[in-house]
């Protein structure tokens, strides 16, 4: 069902933006422009955005939901700074997003919810649907998508109100219609889904599709078409994912190369949730996963299965590091290895529970009860956490020691294309446990990499002591002043230690210059595409962004020093700036965002062409 190529404006790329109310599957359609776009070989990148209420009052600010992504024939690295389309299913979607709507942008309206009551409940005091400025403003498309759903399931048996749920179909038909998207992905997607089970859901919904594009071939509004072509990617195969589905497969994996089984002990909390459901669904590949009840006992359940021998993962967000930190001291004392992944939210407190921020940095680092350093490292996109997580359980495990990987909730929610890899490829992380042959001595270290050796209890001839009180070498409770200022030492000599087994920086444009932007996390895409565009237009502006934040890289303070400006853009009010100028004594500028809201592109280019002008 898809027209001729002729019939279409070509185009690079494009954002779209779908909204409505907390109920009216913003987010499933979206997923379903994804696939399609997807399925048309398009790079992609998305940003789901949700309300915090569970059920807010319908049409009403609070409850609107959004889905946001673009696509196109390039690399893709973000989903926007702002729509080039906007579906608006209500007034509420309207108000909270039209000024992210650029002046002649496409504005699709549910011309049926613009009824005096919601237009109250959204703040209008008249609806702007009828006022000419507005009007010329933007290219219009005004639909009755209600009651045009309702008439294409004029013989459906479904409940009336079940039929009204299938509006949001009928505006994605439509789009698909404006974007020469291929129906059949969302088509095979209803029967999967509802095909056995709800068969006239999945007829329904159908209907509703099909509707809706072929209503854009009766309009003459909608005669503006787009074609995005495919983009140029390595030969292999993908698919769809998303930061948090990374990080569940990233985790299986480290678990196989690393011999151990894993066992996953969570708490529920946004926007960490979703690695424990995905963990509990691969149960086949010898996980092992536990609801804990709550987050203090989810790291003791932790780290008694790592003191098992098993590979042992938590996942929370910034309230849970809270509640954790007692018992993270605790592994760290007992130098057991466990992977604690910090989905980072918008705080302090409860804060904003579905919005993105990167302020957990300095809890990463330093929220614990005396010295005590941990590894910390920080995925930069969607696909990015499949690596970042075998990397944290080969540090883990290779060190024994806990390791932080720091997500947020843009990469968690985000998606992107990802090339599955061959698992012959990936890196084998080798155990250190101890041989029943030799003598076992509870902290002796390697020489290497100052990594204690681990014994499984149990094992007639390797009983040993490990625990929260400071102990001498040999296991035993120790008080000597000397012995707690060297394990104190060992224990963060083994940590910078680390710093000696990473990669060096991959630097994006010239290893000096007048300005270096230095990034972590999510942050990714959008210094990239900035720092891109403006070495294009002929500025001396590099960037490299960091996934080790502790150790830092050994190199990094010399590609400082070849800069003549350094700048650290970050959502949260400049913690890895802190971190830097403390350890290089240089100034370092920042640039700080603390809205729930990622980077967008135009806004880093502005600051950019500040410090360069």
């Amino acid at each position: 069902m898809t027209p001729a190529h002729d019939s279409f404006v070509e185009i690079e790329s494009a954002v779209v933006r779908f909204a409505g109310d907390s109920g009216d599957g913003m987010q499933t359609i979206g997923e379903r422009f994804t696939d399609s776009s997807a399925y048309a070989g398009n790079d992609i990148a998305t940003l789901p955005d949700f309300p915090a209420e569970i059920r807010a009052p319908a049409g009403t600010l609070a409850g609107v939901s959004g889905f946001q992504l673009q696509f196109g024939s390039r690399k893709i690295l973000t989903p926007g700074d702002q729509p080039d389309a906007l579906v608006a299913m209500n007034p509420a979607a309207l108000m909270t997003n039209i000024d992210d709507l650029p002046e002649g942008g496409m504005l699709v309206v549910n011309q049926d919810s613009f009824k005096k009551m919601n237009l109250a409940k959204a703040g209008y005091k008249e609806n702007p649907l009828e006022d000419e400025e507005f009007r010329k403003k933007y290219h219009l498309i005004e639909l009755d998508l209600t009651s045009l759903t309702k008439n294409a399931l004029v013989n459906s048996p479904l409940k009336p109100s079940d039929k009204a749920r299938c509006k949001n179909f009928l505006a994605l038909g439509f789009m698909y219609h404006v974007y020469g998207r291929s129906l059949e992905p969302t088509l095979n997607f209803f029967k999967s889904k509802w095909g056995k089970k709800l068969p006239d859901l999945a007829e329904a919904n159908s209907l509703t599709l099909k509707a809706g594009y072929n209503l854009g071939d009766t309009m003459e509004t909608a005669r503006n078409r787009y074609q995005v072509n495919k983009a140029p990617v390595v030969p292999g195969i993908y698919r769809k994912i998303s930061g948090n589905d990374a990080l569940v497969y990233g985790l299986v994996a480290g678990a196989k190369q690393s011999g151990r089984e894993l066992l996953f002990s969570g708490y529920p909390i946004t926007p960490a949730s979703p690695i424990l459901e995905g963990l509990s669904a691969l149960q086949k590949y010898g996980v092992k996963t536990l609801q804990a009840e709550d987050e203090i006992a989810a790291m003791g359940m932790a780290l008694g299965a790592s003191f098992a021998g098993d590979l042992a993962v938590v996942a929370t967000s910034g309230p849970g590091m809270c509640l954790k930190s007692e018992f993270i001291g605790l592994a760290s004392i007992t130098e057991l290895p466990v992977v604690i992944i910090d989905v980072q939210r918008g705080g302090p407190s409860t804060g904003l529970p579905t919005k993105t921020e990167q302020s957990d940095l300095l809890q990463s680092l330093y929220a614990r009860h005396g010295d005590c350093p941990l590894p910390v490292i920080a995925a930069h996109s969607p696909s990015d956490c499949f690596d970042c997580a075998i990397e944290a359980v080969r540090i883990a495990i290779t060190y024994m020691t806990p390791v932080i990987l720091l997500s947020d909730l843009y990469v968690a929610n985000g998606s992107e294309p990802w090339q599955i890899p061959n698992v012959a490829d990936l890196p084998v992380i080798e155990n250190k446990f101890a041989d029943l042959a030799e003598k076992f001595v509870s902290y002796k270290r390697d020489p290497v990499t100052l990594a204690r050796t681990q014994a499984i209890p149990g094992q007639a001839g390797l009983e040993h002591r490990i625990g929260g009180l400071e102990k001498a070498e040999d296991g035993g409770v120790s008080y000597d002043p000397q012995n707690h200022e060297n394990m104190t030492h060992q224990r963060a000599d083994k940590i910078n230690g680390i710093s000696k087994s990473i990669d060096l920086l991959s630097v994006q444009g010239k290893d000096s210059g007048d300005l270096l932007v230095i990034g972590w996390g999510g942050t990714y895409g959008a210094i990239s595409s900035a720092t891109k565009s403006m070495r294009e237009e002929g500025f001396s502006i590099s960037s490299v962004h960091l996934r080790h934040l502790n150790p830092l890289p050994d190199d990094l303070g010399d590609l400082i020093s070849r800069f003549k400006k350094i700048l650290v853009p970050e959502l949260n009010l400049g913690q890895l700036s802190v971190i830097l100028r403390a350890r290089y004594t240089t100034e370092i500028l920042s640039y700080n965002k603390i809205q729930g809201k990622p980077f967008k592109v135009v806004e880093l280019k502005e600051k950019f062409l500040e410090l360069l002008s």
